[in-house]
């Protein structure tokens, strides 16, 4: 099995906006790559998923919410390298809109520390990498 660190090939992952209304749920890692940081919910695709069950399974894992994926919104590749110029961590990130009910409340679980409503503003304001902040404008587009 490849390791996620200094990997020899690509991992695949998804990441999933899920809008309540006119908010989104964020997450902050608490793993690397990206501990501490607010991001969205997701992870790495297991053998036989599809994307649509891999975001359910990642999201429901992060945060115990059962969600509906809606749509395919992009694909980012996350490329991180080390001060020599290795690659440290390699995800091509295939990003989904899901929607969730009004009902269910969500818990930090996994490897997350923190889950947080926000609005579209608020998660501008909070996330770090442009990426991210791209796919989230595209789930309110």
């Amino acid at each position: 099995m490849t390791s996620r660190e200094y990997p020899t090939r690509p991992w695949v992952g998804v990441g999933v906006v899920i809008r309540r209304g006119e908010q989104l749920l964020l997450v902050r890692r608490a793993k690397a790559p990206r501990a501490g940081e607010w991001s969205i919910p997701g992870g790495a695709v297991e053998l036989g998923e599809t994307i649509f069950a891999a975001a359910k399974r990642e999201v429901r894992e992060e945060t115990g919410l059962d969600i509906t994926p809606v749509k395919l919104l992009t694909t980012v590749d996350a490329i991180q390298r080390d001060d020599q110029g290795n690659v440290a961590f390699h995800y091509v990130l295939i990003d989904l809109l899901a929607t969730v009910g009004d009902t269910q409340v969500p818990v930090a679980r996994d490897d997350v520390d923190a889950v947080r409503w926000a609005t579209l503003d608020e998660a501008i304001e909070l996330l770090p990498w442009q990426a991210t902040r791209d796919v989230v404008r595209m789930g309110f587009a």
